[in-house]
């Protein structure tokens, strides 16, 4: 049996009538950037983060980049803060930081959960920091509750990277409602995925809504009047109306990963192969987590992956190798962040998607049972 790591073409053919659909609409209306189906999409989304606003954006960098842009327009943040951020995220959390010219501090993760662990971030808090940027890693949400109370005590911002968390939630809070914006990518192969790049800010907070609004249309509220000098980052309707059409089924896609991610916890017996912490069985533990990676991490990580490929499943790796020793950071090559390389050097994501069986599962749960790290 051969398991995909994540088929994009079996989800997308699911739901084909309805994309095509949605598809056929937008070109026989004639409206292409700033439409009706954008403003849907922003409601529907909204209101299902909780948020009072939606700004769809290109892609989920850019909603982490101008959300910071516009707090610095806002005058809440300025050149050279500090914004504490985890050592072992995707590099986009941090290019966001530094191409605003602020100051990423990078604080080591929970080895469970590989989120931001409370405890580090509230030591590495100077007079100079001025945001917290939890990155909801692989599908589970950070202890907000906790960063919230430590962002209040010290009159922080907070920016979600909820890329990979939608509808993540906690005591029914999503992802998305938690912090004072949040940043999302609708990259295909996201839990909420479009056909094509793109992004969205949620954020209750009015002016911070309009200042983004201007800002991804080159920095312009009315028609050749410009307030900032802003970029070109629009959602569009094509894409904005297949994440409608997506959106509705999110839910029902996100249980199917947890029935998959139930398999997996309960079959994989290896003890060369170290599985995710799991969510506590109270439902709001286990709403907190929707699985958008399965991450396992194993000391012998290029063995497990060989053996799996031979027994017909697809993996990746997530991520190989962390920021601060890419040579886009080179000033930071030599730090020391144990936590954080071993996990880059361990973690190994297993096959999980909406449309996984759990016959693929179980050949999953096999496979890596018959592993051998000797």
């Amino acid at each position: 049996m051969n398991v995909p790591f994540l088929d994009l073409k079996a989800i997308n053919a699911g739901l084909r009538a309805e994309l095509v659909e949605a598809c056929t609409r937008v070109i026989d209306s004639g409206w292409y950037i700033g439409g009706n189906e954008l403003a849907s999409f922003e409601a529907q989304f909204a209101d299902y983060c909780g948020a009072q606003y939606c700004i769809g954006v290109a892609n989920g960098l850019d909603a982490l980049t101008l959300t910071l842009r516009a707090w610095k327009e806002m005058g809440k943040i300025k050149e050279g803060d500090e914004v504490i951020v985890p050592a072992n995220t995707y590099i986009a959390s941090i290019l966001a930081v530094t191409e605003n010219r602020l100051v990423p501090v990078l604080v080591e993760p929970d080895l469970e959960t590989y989120n931001l662990c409370p405890s580090k971030v509230e030591a590495a808090i100077t007079s100079r920091t001025r945001v917290l940027l939890p990155v909801h890693l692989y599908g589970q949400l950070a202890d907000m509750p906790a960063l919230r109370e430590i962002a209040q005590k010290h009159n922080l911002l907070i920016l979600e990277d909820s890329a990979q968390s939608h509808g993540a939630s906690i005591d029914g809070r999503k992802a998305g409602n938690w912090g004072d914006a949040s940043g999302f990518s609708f990259y295909p192969g996201k839990n909420l995925g479009a056909l094509g790049d793109a992004g969205a800010i949620t954020t209750s907070d009015a002016e911070l809504a309009q200042t983004l609004k201007a800002l991804r249309n080159y920095g312009s509220h009315e028609k050749y009047k410009n307030l900032f000098p802003g970029v070109n980052s629009r959602l569009d309707e094509i894409q904005a109306a297949m994440l409608s059409v997506k959106l509705k089924h999110l839910d029902a896609q996100t249980e199917h990963r947890r029935v998959i991610a139930d398999v997996y916890l309960k079959g994989i017996k290896n003890p060369a192969i170290t599985l995710p912490a799991a969510p506590s069985m109270s439902a709001a533990s286990l709403e907190s987590h929707v699985w958008h990676l399965f991450v396992v991490r194993s000391e012998r990580r290029e063995l497990l992956q060989s053996h799996l490929a031979e027994q017909g499943v697809q993996t990746l790796i997530h991520y190989p190798i962390p920021p601060h020793r890419q040579q886009a950071y080179a000033e930071w090559n030599q730090r020391s962040l144990p936590i954080t390389e071993a996990i880059h050097e361990q973690v190994i994501s297993l096959p999980m998607g909406p449309t996984m069986t759990v016959e693929e599962a179980n050949h999953v749960v096999a496979a890596c049972n018959a592993f051998s790290a000797g």
